[in-house]
């Protein structure tokens, strides 16, 4: 009796052993930006389609160049940032495949209450980094070819200035990181509004420039073309783009909100 008791426990446990492949959980890897990360609505937006597809999402949170130069290369699956011009690229050369627009915020300036630039008196955004860089303001930069640094660089560009000296700090570093650093040094620093929510209550760092439409900040998603990368899990990728734009992940979008703030703004469908 004994003998077959064991018997029977072996043969179950061998059973589940050959059915665990068929359950393991598949991954997928996604490159973003900082702000996707850093204002924690990943944390809302994946769990749903990772149940529903048993399936792992690993997120790589760099710059948009950096997010878009890893689908380049293959090294990830799907690509999710905030920059048209550089993502209009990546179509081109062929990288990406259905590109779908998701979602928009805007960008502003934060800096120290006291505002000794007087950004809070100017109508544009190329008057406001003029008086950035006449009064020489510290001002921590990006400085990592993200979407926000490319936006930042265009301000300065149609503001006729080229920001150089010890009061213009480029960080090499994530948005959190940026808007920890214009705290510590009382600086200015141009960011998307979604991180500031998220930081908002860690920061003293009041908004004092907003509302040029220049300012405004679109986010795309795309699945990496397995027409260049056959390795890629395009299907599942795909599954996911198709989710994020879906009235399920739209609505997860526009009901994210921190401190009774929305952060993020619905594209695909504007009233899921």
């Amino acid at each position: 009796m004994r003998r077959s008791f064991s018997t029977l426990i072996l043969t179950a446990l061998v059973t589940l052993a050959l059915a665990l492949p068929g359950l393991a959980q598949e991954r997928l890897r996604l490159s973003t930006t900082t702000s996707t990360e850093n204002s924690g609505l990943l944390k809302v937006l994946l769990p749903p389609f990772e149940a529903a597809n048993n399936v792992k999402v690993d997120v790589i949170a760099v710059g948009t160049g950096k997010a878009l130069k890893l689908g380049e290369n293959g090294d990830v699956d799907v690509v999710f940032t905030h920059d048209p011009g550089l993502e209009d690229q990546f179509m081109a050369a062929g990288f990406g495949a259905n590109r779908e627009k998701v979602m928009h915020n805007d960008f502003v300036v934060v800096g120290p209450a006291a505002d000794p630039a007087g950004l809070k008196a100017v109508k544009t955004a190329a008057e406001a980094f003029q008086r950035l860089a006449e009064g020489k303001a510290s001002f921590i930069s990006r400085g990592d070819e993200s979407g926000t640094h490319q936006k930042e660089k265009a301000l300065w560009k149609a503001a006729g200035i080229e920001p150089k000296g010890a009061w213009y700090v480029p960080a090499g570093q994530g948005m959190g990181e940026v808007l920890n650093m214009a705290d510590e040094k009382r600086g200015y620093a141009l960011t998307d509004r979604g991180t500031y929510i998220a930081y908002q209550s860690k920061i003293e760092l009041p908004i004092l420039f907003e509302g040029d439409p220049v300012l405004f900040n679109p986010y795309s998603i795309m699945a990496v073309n397995p027409a260049k990368h056959p390795h890629a899990k395009y299907d599942l990728a795909k599954k996911l783009v198709e989710f994020v734009v879906s009235r399920e992940g739209q609505k997860l979008i526009a009901g994210y909100a921190l401190h009774g703030q929305q952060l993020f703004f619905p594209d695909a469908i504007p009233n899921p």
